[in-house]
């Protein structure tokens, strides 16, 4: 299972009383967003399933992709590390349980913590730039489950069509 993690570009703060679900991209967001689903777009596997947090900032982020995606509200911004799992039917000993690719377009903490458990790091949270994304496959190797980093990508460093590099 290739499993890519998709922070959410940069979104507005909230102002005092505003539901957080409904912050909207800055343009800076949109330029992220923008140059992270063009990269995206060029590399992602044909039919990987794309999963979405409810919250507007995800949903403009992946959104740029153009693809279809779905809603999960098992991904909004305070779900805990065990319902992202849940949701991808991880299971501890085995790993993942589904097959293909799955893009994931979420929030921290649970993103960061996701890596870090998968990746088996000592810290429990890994940063996680708004706008990237971290790609995890994970594979069977001398009987036993591994799942290795295959690559991050910032939007900074990420080429796009609507740049003027002439």
């Amino acid at each position: 299972m290739d499993l890519i993690l998709w922070r959410h570009a940069e979104a507005v703060e909230a102002a005092a009383g505003e539901d957080d679900l409904s912050r909207v991209l800055t343009k800076k967001g949109h330029r992220q967003a923008a140059r992270m689903a063009a990269w995206l777009d060029r590399n992602l596997p044909e039919g990987t399933r794309v999963l979405v947090s409810p919250s507007v900032r995800t949903q403009e982020t992946v959104a740029a992709l153009g693809r279809k995606f779905k809603l999960r509200d098992e991904l909004v911004p305070e779900t805990s590390l065990d319902d992202v799992l849940a949701l991808l039917k991880w299971d501890a000993a085995a790993g993942p349980q589904l097959k293909g690719s799955v893009l994931l377009v979420g929030h921290q903490p649970y993103l960061g913590q996701l890596v870090s458990r998968l990746l088996g790091m000592q810290e429990q949270n890994c940063p996680v730039r708004k706008g990237s994304v971290w790609w995890l496959r994970t594979r069977i190797r001398d009987g036993q489950t591994q799942t290795v980093l295959l690559t991050v990508a910032c939007p900074e460093l990420t080429s796009s069509p609507w740049d003027d590099r002439s």
